[in-house]
Parts: C-alpha cells; sequence; structure tokens
C-alpha cells in the first residue's frame, strides 16, 4: 500500500492562486518532495520539506521565517544580564575565523607582523573574561545596560551621484554632474565619470570584506576590556559596496570606536594579480591541465605555470614585496547607543538590521533586470565583470588567468571558471555568510532557536487543553529505537506516484491553517476575560515556527 499527500480541498484551484495562498499563510513555495518509508508498516508517503530559502525571489515564506529566527537571534542577546552557556566545538556555525595578521594560515613561511606605519597604534587595554556590558545604577536606583549599533562602511572609489547639498556662503550645490537628484532618483550613488570609477579596488574590497570585519573585531575587543559578542549583519549600500550594521553587547567609547576603525586594515598577501596574463576569452587559449606535472601548462609555449607554494616563497624571497591589496574602512561610521529598556528603539534597530537579509547583493537594484534603470545596470555589469577574473582564495580557479597554478589544483578546475558563488552576479564578491554572529551571544545555534520559538507554539496549546502535533513522528532516528523506523529517500525525476509540488502545497496550507486555528483559540481560552488584544507579530511568527 502506497500513501502519498492526503488531498486537499484547495487542490481544485489553479496554482497561482495556491502559491498566494501559501505565501500568505506562511507556506514554503518550494517544497523539496521525499518519500518516507515507514519499516514497521511496510507503507510510504511523500513529504514535502521547507526550501529554507533566505531570498525572498525564491520563496517569500522561508526568507520571512529565517529574517524573524534572525531576529529572535539579534534580541536574546543584545542585552543579557547574564553569561550566555558555553556552545560545544571550537566555534559557532556563523563564528568568522581568527587569523594571524596577515590573513594566512600560519605555515612555514615567516613574515612581520609589524603594524604598517600609515596605521594608527591600538589602546592595550586589560582584558576581562566577561561577554556582558557593563551596568550602570542611575541616581533614582534604576540599572541600566546600554549597548551598540555600529555602522561601518568602505571608502570611496570614484565620484557618484548625490543629493544637494547645503554649503554655507554658497547655497544649496547640486551633484557633480549639475543635476539637482530627488531622493528617488535611480542616478543616485552610481559613478559619475565610470571610466574613473575605480572598479578593480571595489571588487577586491568586496572579495576581502570579511577578513576585514574579522579584523575589526578582534580590534576592537582587544581595546573594550571585554569579550565583546556582536550579531552582525553585511548588506549591500546602493553604489554596491558592502558595508556592515552590527549589535554589540556592551559600551565602547565612541573615540575608541573611531580609532579601531581607522586602524583596522586587512593585508592580502597574495602573488600579483593586477592584470591577467592570458586574454579575457575563456573558451580558447587558456592553460589546461597536464597529469604529469600535476599542474596547468601553457599550450602555446608547454611552459608550466608556477604552483601556489612556489609563488607565495619567491613573494617571500623579496625584500622589497608590497601586498596585493589593502581593504580599509572609510571615513564613515554611525554609533548609537541603545538601552535595553528602550524597546520601541531595540526593535527598531532589530527591525533595519535584518530588513534586507531576504535579498541578495546583486538585487540592491531590483530582481528584474527589465525594471532596472540603465545606469544602474550598466554599474552593476561593470563590477560584476571585475568580480569574475578575479581570484577569491588561494584555491580559485582564477589563478590561472594570472598564469598561476592554484593551491591543490586537479583536473576537476575549469581555468577562469572558480565555482565559489562570490563569482557570482547575485554575490558580487560576497561569498561568504551575510550574519556573522559572534560564538557567546546567546550560547545557542540556529537550530535551538528554531525549538525554542515550536516550544512557545506548544506550551500555549498545551495551557488550554490542545496536543500539538508531533513534529518529529517520522525522524530517523530515536533515543529507544535501535534502528530507524522511518527512511527518507529523495524524490528523483521521472519517479512514479509523486503528488504535484501544487498538492503538496495545498495540503500544507491545509495544515497551517489548522495549527493557527488550534494556537488563536488557546490563547483566547488562556487570555484573561479583560484582556482582548490581538496576536502580535512574534506569536504569529512563533506559529508559523511550528
Amino acid at each position: 500500500m502506497s500513501l502519498t499527500t492526503p488531498k486537499s480541498s484547495l487542490d481544485r484551484f489553479p496554482l497561482d492562486v495556491v502559491r498566494d495562498l501559501a505565501v500568505s499563510n506562511g507556506v514554503c513555495v518550494r517544497p523539496v518532495l521525499n518519500r518516507v518509508f515507514d519499516t514497521e508498516t511496510g507503507t510510504d508517503r511523500v513529504v514535502g520539506v521547507s526550501c529554507g530559502s533566505t531570498l525572498v525571489s525564491k520563496c517569500p515564506p522561508c526568507a520571512d521565517a529565517n529574517r524573524r529566527l534572525r531576529m529572535q537571534q539579534c534580541r536574546e542577546g543584545w542585552h543579557r544580564d547574564a553569561e550566555p552557556e558555553d556552545l560545544p566545538g571550537d566555534q559557532a556555525e556563523d563564528e568568522p575565523n581568527e587569523e594571524d595578521e596577515d590573513g594566512e594560515e600560519q605555515t612555514r613561511r615567516t613574515r612581520s607582523t609589524r603594524r604598517r606605519q600609515d596605521a594608527a597604534d591600538l589602546p592595550k587595554i586589560p582584558m576581562d573574561s566577561r561577554t556582558i556590558g557593563s551596568a550602570f545604577t542611575a541616581p533614582n536606583g534604576k540599572t541600566y545596560r546600554p549597548s551598540m549599533f555600529l555602522t561601518l562602511t568602505l571608502g570611496s572609489y570614484g565620484a557618484t551621484h548625490r543629493l544637494p547639498h547645503r554649503v554655507p556662503g554658497k547655497g544649496l550645490i547640486p551633484c557633480d554632474c549639475g543635476i539637482f537628484h530627488g531622493k528617488d532618483s535611480p542616478l543616485l550613488s552610481t559613478p559619475v565619470d565610470p571610466s574613473t570609477y575605480d572598479y578593480r579596488r571595489a571588487a577586491l574590497d568586496a572579495l576581502h570584506f570579511p577578513k576585514l570585519v574579522d579584523r575589526f573585531m578582534q580590534n576592537l575587543r582587544r581595546c573594550a576590556g571585554y569579550k565583546a559578542q556582536y550579531f552582525a549583519v553585511v548588506e549591500p549600500q546602493k553604489r554596491l559596496a558592502p558595508h556592515l550594521h552590527a549589535a554589540v553587547r556592551g559600551t565602547v567609547a565612541r573615540d575608541i570606536v573611531r580609532q579601531v576603525a581607522k586602524a583596522t586594515y586587512h593585508q592580502v598577501w597574495w602573488p600579483s594579480h593586477r592584470k591577467p596574463v592570458y586574454g579575457s576569452n575563456l573558451d580558447a587559449g587558456l592553460p589546461v591541465w597536464d597529469e604529469l606535472s600535476e599542474a596547468f601548462v601553457d599550450e602555446a609555449t608547454g611552459a608550466v605555470l608556477p604552483g601556489w607554494d612556489a609563488s607565495l616563497d619567491d613573494l617571500g624571497a623579496d625584500p622589497s614585496a608590497k601586498p596585493a591589496h589593502v581593504v580599509r574602512f572609510g571615513s564613515q561610521i554611525d554609533y548609537q547607543g541603545i538601552v535595553a529598556d528602550s524597546e520601541a528603539k531595540v526593535g527598531k534597530a532589530i527591525g533595519y538590521l535584518t530588513k534586507y537579509l531576504g535579498k541578495s547583493i546583486g538585487e540592491t537594484y531590483g530582481d528584474d533586470s527589465a525594471d532596472i534603470h540603465p545606469a544602474q545596470l550598466a554599474h552593476l555589469n561593470r563590477l560584476h565583470a571585475h568580480v569574475q577574473v578575479l581570484p577569491c582564495s588561494p584555491a580559485c580557479a582564477n589563478w590561472v588567468l594570472y598564469g598561476i597554478t592554484p593551491k591543490d589544483a586537479s583536473a576537476n578546475k575549469t581555468p577562469g571558471r572558480c565555482q565559489s558563488k562570490a563569482h557570482d552576479r547575485a554575490h558580487l564578491g560576497l561569498g561568504g555568510r551575510r550574519v556573522l554572529v559572534s560564538r557567546q551571544w546567546t550560547g545557542k545555534t540556529l537550530t535551538e532557536h528554531r525549538a525554542d520559538r515550536a516550544e512557545v507554539v506548544r506550551q500555549t496549546l498545551a495551557a488550554a487543553g490542545v496536543e500539538m502535533d508531533d513534529q518529529n513522528e517520522l525522524a530517523t532516528h530515536t533515543d529507544d529505537a535501535e534502528s530507524p523506523r522511518f527512511i527518507w529517500q529523495p524524490i528523483r525525476p521521472g519517479d512514479e506516484d509523486v503528488p504535484t509540488h501544487k498538492e503538496v502545497m495545498a495540503h500544507a496550507i491545509t495544515r497551517r491553517i489548522r495549527w493557527r486555528t488550534q494556537y488563536e483559540e488557546a490563547k483566547q481560552r488562556a487570555r484573561p476575560p479583560d484582556e482582548t488584544r490581538s496576536a502580535t507579530d512574534d506569536d504569529r511568527s512563533a506559529a508559523t515556527a511550528a
């Protein structure tokens, strides 16, 4: 006997209607279909699992659920008054790596860790082991525990269109192009003169931006005097340069933060890659892999391209060598102090911090090229052209374009076509995580935060005498079983007796409506008779998390 997805009354509606209902009810519109076998009964069923996409353009409900989960994670750790429990293992999944001064792994090569002469020295503060911020007691006896909201940006790469600005004695001055732009002008933040705009440096800064963030956080902790914890989001500005929003637990003097940002830099000690050795034609004339030498070889001359280690040896042997690139923050730094009891301000900051998590970097101007202004589209394309050919890591296949065999190279690498998402149009150099969370922000993983949200619903239902559906009824393993009862297998194209995505969505919508109805009724029963307020967004999102 074969059990598939139960029928729903919504099956008779067209696909676009079912999809709209799925979006409005928080149901995934791109469910991943799996066949689940029950070894005890000998039956099977088809189960749809949420796709988990973080982009609204792919799946609005999953992207919204991810944003709300991140909002909860941010809120829970920002103004803690007790030390969180340590996570098992060396690092949390979102923790960026802390590396040596030049950003490379420690190898047999040594390089001076002396700070650059053009970088200011940082103060040396005795370090306290605490991670929570200091508390201050007012004369009225009330205790305050303030924290910080920081925004850091990269420097300028050339003049861009901007709003009119007022200059004392001269009045209102237009943009450098001579036009008085309005705030809705699509030209804002695009280059005034694309020919002089430094796209290469902009692309390199984007590719190495995460390392600069790592360095800033390390320096901030050293100057803060305690293990400052942070929840940070990398977002694109309108000019497509990445910038950082960070909620930091505790406070550091404003001047110290500015000093740290000014003194923070990241040096890229890589072989020179100023200009590709091979042409822009990625389909012809490129070196090929040679099994005998285990390196790439120039087809025309037969010369073997030097390996990564050899190239670094040559760089280290040159006393006059300079880093291939240096990344720094710009002069614009925004610092806001936020107190825990200012709920409106805290909520606004968290909403602003996570506002654009549902958009990729490449969707800054919109997700449809046909609706993007020509100047914006040209700006995006020019930046992407540089990101495509620059190397993103020592193992990047793009090193072949510069006459170097990448680290750990093999025949599987296609010259000039690195598979890292950093080179994609959607990411424009930022191939890492958009959300960076320090290890002791909450002491919980995202899975544990998700379980907390489901537990809120469970307790509410239990208080009203309603038993929640078992979310782990199809789990592959249980504590009291020697072997799994349920076996999951992904649905393959061409499999028979498989329900359509519309049928799976329709069933999920019906179930979600039933859950939400039960949840609302349970809240009404548990609520005092004189309290008639409606469900909050957190209540609804908690029900969605279930």
